[in-house]
C-alpha cells in the first residue's frame, strides 16, 4: 500500500477499534484490546525510527520507547486486574507509565534544540512564561488538593507523579510551540496526542476512577493519543520533523502578545476568583508565581530591547552603506565631507577629492554580463580601500562611479595614492579621475561638481588619466590641467 494511505488507514482503523472498545462490556478482552491499540502505537513508532536516519531515527525511537512503556504498563495493570485480582494502584505499572514522560520529553528537547534560531532567547523565555502561568491552576486544581490523604507515602508519591510528569511535559511541548511551531502533519499530529496525554492525566486526577458508561471516562484520551500518534508516525512527514527552518524566530504577533498577557494574569486572577466565590486562598503558590512570572517578564522585555537596538543599528548602518561593495554610500558621503570641512579648516591641512570612473564599465557588463559587473566593483572597492588610510573615504557615488576623500594630502600626494590605484585595480581594468583641491570657501556641492567636471574632461581625453581642476574663480569656471602621470 502507498505510504500516503497507510497512516490514513491506520488512523480510519485505529477510530473504528475505539468504537468497538466503547461498545464492548467490561471484561479482559476489552481491556486487552485496549493493550492492543497501545501496542500498535508503539510499533508504528519504531517502524518511523527504523525508516529515519539521524536524529530522525532517535527522535522517533524516544517516543516509540515512551509509547512502549505506556503500552506494557497498561499490560501490567490487566495482569494485576483480571489474573492476579489485586488493586493495579500503585503497582509496578505506575512506574511504566511514569517512564513515559521523560522519554517523550527527551524528544520534545531534541525538536526544540535542533530547531533553535539566534534569538531563542526570546522563544526560552516565552516557553518559561507560559509553562510557570499555567502551572500555577494546573497546581491549584489539581496537585494542591491530592496533597495528603492516602494510606501510604508510595501512594501519594506515585499519585502527584503524574501531574508533575505532566508540567514535564507541558514544557517541552510549549518549548517546541515557542521555538519552531508544527511545520509538518506529523509534527501536528505528535503535539495533538500529548495534549491528550496530558488531558487524560487531569481527568484520571480529578476523577480518579468515574466511570460512565461502563468505562473510566479518563482512558478515552489516551486511546484517541495512541491512535493518532501511530497515525503521525505512518504519515510522509513523520522522516521531516527535524526538517531545517529559517534562523529567523517566530514573530512577536498580536496573538503571542495576547497568550502571554493573559498567561500572566492567571496569577492575580487565580487569587480573584477564589476570593470571589470564597474558596481557600492560595496565597504562597500565587505569591511565587508572580514573583517568577514577573522576572521572566523583565527579562523578556531586555531581551527584546537588545535585539530592537541591534536592528536600529543594523538598519542605520544599511541606510549608511552601499549594499554590493560595502562602502559607504552617497548619504555618508554628504556627512563626511561637512566633518572634513571642519576639521581641515580648523588644522589648516588640505583636502583633496577625486572622482573615479571605471573605463568602459558598458562593454565589460556587456561582455560579462552583470554579475561579472558587480564583482568588478566588489572587486575594486576591496582593493582600493586595502590601500587607503584611516582618515581617506572611498565612497560609492552611483553606478560605476565612486568619490575618494583625501583630508591632509594635497594634490600631488593625492596624485601619487591614485597612480596606487590603478595599479591594484581588477580585471586588468582602468579607470579615469577628476581631482579638486577645496579651496576653504566653495560649498561640498561645488567642490563636487568640479570634480565631476575635470573627471568628464578626463574621460573625453582618451580616459586612463587624472585630470586635476584648478581653484575655481569668480568671473570663469575653473581651467583644466592634465595630470603629468596621465595614461596614453
Amino acid at each position: 500500500m502507498d505510504s500516503s494511505r497507510v497512516w490514513r488507514a491506520y488512523l480510519l482503523g485505529g477510530m473504528v477499534v475505539v468504537a468497538i472498545y466503547l461498545a464492548m462490556p467490561y471484561g479482559i478482552g476489552r481491556d486487552l484490546t485496549y493493550v492492543a491499540i497501545g501496542m500498535s502505537s508503539a510499533t508504528a513508532a519504531f517502524v518511523a525510527a527504523a525508516r529515519s536516519r539521524g536524529g530522525v531515527r532517535m527522535l522517533w525511537a524516544l517516543m516509540a520507547a515512551g509509547q512502549l512503556a505506556a503500552a506494557v504498563g497498561d499490560a501490567m495493570w490487566v495482569y494485576y486486574e483480571h489474573v492476579a485480582e489485586v488493586d493495579p494502584f500503585p503497582s509496578p505499572a505506575d512506574a511504566f507509565y511514569l517512564l513515559q514522560y521523560p522519554l517523550v520529553a527527551g524528544a520534545l528537547l531534541m525538536l526544540a534544540r535542533h530547531h533553535r534560531s539566534p534569538e531563542n532567547r526570546e522563544a526560552l523565555l516565552d516557553s518559561a512564561i507560559l509553562t510557570v502561568g499555567l502551572v500555577l491552576p494546573y497546581w491549584v486544581l489539581v496537585i494542591g488538593p491530592n496533597l495528603g490523604g492516602y494510606e501510604s507515602p508510595l501512594e501519594q508519591l506515585i499519585t502527584l507523579g503524574y501531574p508533575f510528569s505532566d508540567v514535564l511535559l507541558l514544557a517541552g511541548l510549549v518549548l517546541v510551540l515557542a521555538t519552531s511551531r508544527a511545520r509538518t502533519a506529523a509534527g501536528r499530529m505528535v503535539i495533538a496526542a500529548m495534549i491528550l496525554v496530558m488531558a487524560g492525566d487531569m481527568i484520571f486526577v480529578l476523577t480518579g476512577d468515574a466511570i460512565v458508561y461502563g468505562m473510566p471516562i479518563s482512558l478515552a484520551p489516551f486511546l484517541l493519543s495512541y491512535v493518532i500518534w501511530g497515525a503521525a508516525a505512518l504519515h510522509p512527514s513523520a522522516r521531516d520533523l527535524l526538517r531545517p527552518t529559517s534562523d529567523t524566530p517566530p514573530a512577536f504577533t498580536t496573538g503571542r502578545l495576547l497568550t502571554l498577557t493573559a498567561v500572566v494574569l492567571l496569577a492575580p486572577g487565580t487569587l480573584i476568583v477564589q476570593l470571589a466565590f470564597g474558596f481557600e486562598l492560595s496565597a504562597w503558590p500565587v505569591a511565587i508565581t508572580s514573583a517568577v512570572l514577573f522576572v521572566l517578564v523583565v527579562a523578556r522585555m531586555a531581551v527584546m530591547l537588545r535585539r530592537l537596538q541591534h536592528q536600529a543599528r543594523r538598519l542605520d548602518e544599511i541606510a549608511r552603506t552601499d549594499m554590493l561593495t560595502g562602502l559607504p554610500n552617497r548619504r555618508t558621503l554628504d556627512a563626511q565631507l561637512v566633518r572634513d570641512y571642519e576639521r581641515t579648516a580648523h588644522e589648516d591641512v588640505p583636502l583633496t577629492l577625486a572622482m573615479l570612473d571605471l573605463d568602459h564599465f558598458k562593454r565589460f557588463n556587456d561582455t560579462y554580463g552583470h554579475q561579472g559587473g558587480d564583482q568588478l566593483l566588489a572587486g575594486a572597492a576591496r582593493a582600493w580601500s586595502l590601500l587607503l588610510s584611516s582618515a581617506d573615504m572611498l565612497a560609492r557615488y552611483g553606478g560605476e562611479e565612486f568619490v575618494l576623500l583625501m583630508p591632509g594630502r594635497d594634490l600631488a600626494a593625492a596624485e601619487h595614492l591614485l597612480q596606487a590605484l590603478r595599479l591594484v585595480t581588477p580585471h586588468e581594468q582602468t579607470f579615469s579621475a577628476g581631482l579638486a583641491l577645496w579651496d576653504g570657501r566653495e560649498t561640498p556641492l561645488r567642490l563636487l561638481r568640479r570634480a565631476d567636471t575635470a573627471l568628464y574632461a578626463a574621460k573625453t581625453a582618451g580616459r586612463d588619466r587624472v585630470v586635476r581642476a584648478d581653484p575655481p574663480s569668480e568671473t570663469e569656471g575653473p581651467s583644466l590641467e592634465p595630470s603629468a602621470f596621465a595614461g596614453g
